[in-house]
């Protein structure tokens, strides 16, 4: 489907639908059994199934899954790690097909809705939204900064202004007003933790791109969706517990560091997608402000400055084909013999 295309409505007004989560796990087995603990204590007419897609575990999370004896539950295994990107592609493909679900909800292994959180979703009046986002918070409560659901500032002057009038992040991104604010707000775009989706749209629309691998995939799918005239709305009262540990709580830093990668790489592919004929000025902005950030690598700045340029050549090329096990060497901080 192209931008220039006029979706066709997808969605009901609040009634009964067949709903089915999909969850990406890898080498998580603490995390994965909590989220299915939650999942499956939603009553069965609420979610009818749950989808884990295994991304090649090695931790013992097979065997345990293995050992589940739950009829809402499918595993879907892939012998090598797909990432989070290739693992929700992958995910919803087998979910549409053989699970035939009217909605899906997707989220990571160490993502779960809260009690109450599933309910609200099926309380909503859904005519006329496509996509609905929850809204994500740490375990002590605080609102999940990398799961804040965003405005494209290219596409509101408004945003935008506040955006060069130095507002960062909190320009385009929701705040704690919104998320204190009852019924559904339309945004942008949205992060696959707590992210509803009508299942019809993916025959018009298509899937996630699964080869960004990590990072930035649910912003790059849901900023096209509303390219493409989809709607997405937020709706504070379903919430979901993230328990990410992958910023580290004084400084920040992507953990682990071959993350630095994907991170950076799909940044610049979102950019690309939002901005439009502006990308090359949004470049020069933050490029180097990203290489800044190499003096708080101590130990490790080589390794990053291999994983930031080679990010920043990919994503201005819009190259999504790197292997991984490339990207893992080049993380390497020790002398190679």
């Amino acid at each position: 489907m192209t931008a220039k295309q006029k979706p066709v409505p997808t969605s009901s007004k609040a009634s009964a639908c067949s709903l089915v989560a999909v969850v990406v796990t890898y080498n998580r087995l603490a995390q994965i059994r909590r989220t299915l603990e939650a999942l499956l204590a939603v009553p069965a007419t609420q979610l009818a199934g749950v989808l884990v897609v295994d991304c090649g575990s090695t931790d013992g999370t097979g065997a345990w899954l293995d050992g589940l004896d739950e009829p809402r539950l499918q595993v879907l295994r892939h012998a090598i790690n797909l990432g989070g990107a290739g693992g929700f592609e992958a995910g919803l493909r087998h979910a549409v097909r053989d699970m035939a679900p009217d909605w899906v909800v997707l989220m990571d292994d160490d993502a779960r809705p809260e009690p109450g959180a599933i309910g609200a979703f099926h309380a909503l009046d859904r005519e006329g939204w496509d996509a609905v986002a929850g809204a994500a918070y740490h375990p002590d409560g605080t609102i999940c900064e990398m799961n804040r659901p965003t405005y494209n500032p290219f596409w509101h002057p408004r945003v935008f202004l506040r955006l060069i009038l130095g507002g960062g992040r909190d320009a385009f991104h929701l705040g704690g007003t919104d998320y204190a604010r009852n019924g559904l707000r339309k945004v942008d775009g949205a992060s696959f933790v707590g992210l509803f989706l009508d299942a019809r749209i993916f025959e018009r629309a298509g899937y996630p791109e699964g080869r960004l691998f990590l990072y930035g995939d649910d912003a790059i799918y849901t900023m096209r969706l509303s390219r493409a005239g989809y709607r997405i709305g937020f709706c504070p009262s379903m919430r979901f517990e993230h328990d990410s540990s992958t910023y580290s709580a004084h400084d920040r830093r992507i953990r682990p560091l071959w993350k630095v990668y994907y991170f950076y790489r799909n940044l610049l592919i979102l950019y690309r997608q939002a901005s439009g004929l502006f990308f090359l000025p949004v470049v020069l902005v933050y490029v180097p402000r990203w290489f800044a950030r190499m003096r708080h690598h101590r130990g490790e700045r080589r390794a990053y400055l291999r994983l930031l340029s080679r990010a920043v050549l990919d994503g201005v090329r819009g190259r999504i084909e790197s292997d991984h096990a490339s990207i893992l060497a080049a993380s390497e901080t020790a002398p190679r013999r």
